[in-house]
């Protein structure tokens, strides 16, 4: 069957604050895991209303102690943000304490507007062109210490963190296929270059010490329901925070609204049709057949799903749908 995952984005709702979102984030992964969902994800934003994973290392820790066998990661550290030897040590910690359980996913976006990825790290020096040479200085850092070697992780050295490389771009795709690294795309926001930088990582692809072929993950929008109308109501959430984000005002997950896309102008309406155009919104039929065209078209390893579903009660009845339609799915 195809590995299904999660990425959360903590949101916090309209109504919420950021310890609500913590308890139904701990209670959706405890969820996932008796579904048999293979790994949880947070992603790593800064000075966003709606999103609660700043610290993406606490949270995972947070996630990791309060369930037994799921792999806990982060989808993504945004490495620019940070120095890799804090990165080492941070994961390297997880790892200690969660053996086995951690995994390490890098982007090299800010996750942030400038203003505020320069109050992270006071000057702008470190940047997306170094990137490529931080992953490779991060991977240093989590192989075993050499005769001499002076710099090390403590804890971090010597410790098997898997990295994934995470991308909207060809940019990634290159990246991860020189390291031979898994490769991980934000199809679930950014789906225009997804087939281009797949078929790029899967053409120039070099066997590591790490993976041995190809291992694509690709990001996936379900808003699963008992009636098509019914998932369409649920995904007006998500439609909302793009159009608010995209006109530049940020907002917390603002609750469902009925007809919601057809009360927008043309430009707005046509933007979130291209950016969630990988998505599955409906019943379990419906949901079924858009997974499995979209794993047809791709050839995708495995799917991280998002739901950013208002209502949590609902949010965990979409994962356990798709949860149970997994059986169903083919891998071409």
């Amino acid at each position: 069957m195809i590995p299904l995952s999660v990425l959360d984005l903590a949101p916090i709702t309209e109504g919420g604050t950021a310890a609500d979102s913590f308890r139904n984030t701990l209670d959706l992964a405890q969820h996932a895991e008796r579904w048999g969902y293979q790994r949880y994800w947070l992603a790593e934003h800064h000075g966003m209303r709606g999103i609660a994973s700043a610290a993406t290392a606490v949270v995972i820790g947070h996630v990791a102690a309060g369930t037994q066998h799921i792999r806990v990661g982060a989808g993504g550290v945004m490495l620019p943000n940070h120095s890799p030897m804090v990165i080492a040590e941070q994961f390297g910690t997880l790892e200690s304490l969660f053996p086995g359980r951690i995994d390490l996913g890098l982007g090299r976006a800010p996750g942030s507007d400038q203003a505020t990825a320069r109050a992270l790290r006071r000057d702008l020096q470190s940047d997306s062109d170094q990137f490529p040479q931080d992953v490779v200085e991060l991977q240093h850092y989590f192989a075993p210490v050499q005769p001499g070697q002076t710099l090390r992780a403590v804890p971090g050295a010597g410790l098997n963190v898997p990295l994934w490389i995470l991308g909207s771009s060809t940019f990634g795709a290159q990246l991860a296929a020189e390291l031979g690294l898994p490769y991980a795309f934000a199809s679930h926001f950014a789906p225009a270059q997804m087939l281009s930088a797949i078929a790029i990582y899967r053409a120039r692809f070099k066997p590591s010490a790490q993976l041995a072929k190809p291992y694509v993950m690709l990001g996936f929008n379900v808003f699963a329901a008992e009636t098509d109308a019914a998932g369409q109501f649920l995904f007006s959430s998500l439609q909302q925070a793009f159009v608010n984000l995209r006109s530049g005002r940020p907002s917390m997950l603002q609750p469902p609204v009925d007809g919601y896309a057809d009360r927008l102008q043309a430009p707005e309406r046509s933007m979130i049709e291209q950016a969630l155009s990988c998505a599955a919104v409906g019943s379990p039929d419906t949901v079924r057949r858009a997974m499995q065209t979209f794993l047809d078209q791709t050839g995708a390893d495995e799917l991280m799903l998002t739901s950013q579903i208002y209502d949590h009660a609902a949010r965990l009845r979409s994962y356990q749908i798709t949860a149970e339609l997994r059986a169903d799915l083919q891998r071409r």
